[in-house]
């Protein structure tokens, strides 16, 4: 979550993300912090390079997580979260990444210890996460797996 907000912060976006405005808050930022505007002993030089990787990491982040991205990619999240078992997973913080059978990572977030915990030591995992994860937490996907069959 922490992530997120800082991203948004960065992007000066309140409420949900729309691509549109995203993208022109984007082209304004990298034209605003391009490190070719100075010169290379410039101390600003530096600072750009920074600026310009967080606001590229930023964009691509946020572009994962708008509604649009997520709607466009529902059937293949959705076919992945009912026809895929757990392959293995990490909890640091507020998220939560599992690993796909198929190899697909998606991150979950605001998984709060507790929800990890009756996670981690339910009977059957992939049942639980189908009830009281899948479609209850803020997602994207973060890697993509193996697509030979």
């Amino acid at each position: 979550m922490k992530r997120i907000n800082q991203y948004k912060k960065l992007f000066e976006i309140e409420g949900p993300i729309d691509l549109t405005e995203l993208k022109a808050t984007y082209r304004r930022l990298v034209k605003q912090w391009h490190p070719d505007k100075f010169q290379e002993d410039d101390p600003m030089h530096a600072e750009a390079t920074l600026r310009g990787r967080e606001i590229t990491d930023g964009y691509h982040f946020l572009v994962s997580i708008a509604p649009e991205t997520l709607e466009a990619n529902r059937p293949d999240y959705e076919q992945t979260v009912m026809e895929c078992g757990i392959a293995d997973y990490k909890h640091k913080g507020l998220l939560l990444e599992i690993t796909f059978t198929n190899g697909d990572s998606y991150e979950y977030f605001g998984v709060n210890a507790n929800v990890f915990k009756k996670f981690v030591h339910a009977d059957k995992q992939v049942r639980f996460a189908k009830r009281f994860i899948y479609d209850a937490y803020l997602y994207r996907k973060s890697k993509k797996g193996n697509t030979e069959e």
